[in-house]
């Protein structure tokens, strides 16, 4: 072997050597920097000072015991802006013991929940009904959209059904808005939500286009799993924390053999509730980086 070749052999080794230590390099530098902006803490930055929320009650009427620490009117009330309200005025009073035994049902139409409220016979505002009391009229109130999309037809349809049996039980009597209006409204709050869904994301610039089946291979190495056609980090339970985008497109949907970038997306609305979900995501971008 000649001086030249043994030279040339030298030379390449010492090119791999700083390859690899500038890749280690910059590796410790991109670490260093996702820290400072995304530290790990046990308190996550978008979850500061939040109130545990309440259990879940049902909605419905309920009965309290009377007593006299109970204000004179219930402050819940119908929310106009994002409810539906039909009244049912009975002929008699009712009393308590009965009304709540025949609203027990009304909780939802589809996917939309049902509040109902009522008037006592001296008219005062009930959210809760009393023993002992008797009532001269009630509210259905029905949700005008949520998750599921705005209130349809046959939901409301429904509820007027329901209306109507309550009333026909108790000789009453029922008044509502009308329908087209109704859907109209629903549709406008429906809009006016999807506008307003939050999403938080991070971008991991890959230094280079790579092979999308070398990519999803590593990420699958990390933890993601393909659900619904998305590659989702998910929970305990199966349901997505935060799904994997390749430069912002959905995997089912990425047409090219290449990617520049990955994105990691978490869907406030959409994920499971998490005090730690953007501090559990920025560390799974800093493993991935």
């Amino acid at each position: 072997m000649s001086d030249l070749q043994v030279g040339l052999i030298s030379l390449g080794v010492v090119l791999i050597l700083v390859v690899l230590v500038f890749n280690w390099w910059q590796d410790r530098r991109m670490r260093g920097r996702m820290r400072e902006h995304f530290p790990e803490t046990d308190r996550d930055p978008l979850m500061g000072d939040v109130t545990p929320a309440p259990g879940r009650r049902e909605p419905g009427l309920h009965l309290a015991p009377a007593s006299g620490d109970l204000p004179a009117e219930d402050a819940v009330d119908v929310d106009p802006n994002c409810e539906a309200v039909i009244d049912v005025t009975f002929a008699q009073p009712v009393p308590s013991d009965r009304l709540h035994a025949a609203t027990q049902a009304l909780r939802a139409v589809g996917s939309k929940a049902v509040r109902l409220f009522a008037k006592n016979d001296n008219g005062d505002h009930r959210a809760i009904l009393r023993e002992g009391e008797s009532y001269a009229s009630v509210q259905l109130a029905v949700l005008l959209a949520n998750r599921s999309g705005p209130l349809t037809d046959i939901e409301w349809s429904q509820l007027w059904t329901m209306a109507q049996n309550l009333a026909e039980r108790f000789d009453g009597s029922v008044e509502g808005p009308e329908q087209a209006r109704v859907m109209a409204r629903a549709s406008q709050l429906d809009a006016l939500c999807a506008g307003l869904d939050a999403q938080v994301g991070l971008a991991l610039r890959l230094g280079g286009t790579r092979p999308v089946a070398d990519v999803t291979r590593q990420v699958k190495d990390a933890g993601f799993m393909l659900h619904d056609g998305q590659l989702a980090w998910l929970s305990e339970a199966g349901m997505p924390r935060f799904v994997l985008l390749y430069d912002g497109v959905q995997v089912r949907d990425v047409q090219s053999d290449g990617v520049d970038r990955i994105d990691l997306l978490l869907d406030v609305p959409n994920s499971p509730a998490d005090s730690q979900a953007f501090s559990r995501m920025a560390s799974v971008g800093r493993d991935l980086a």
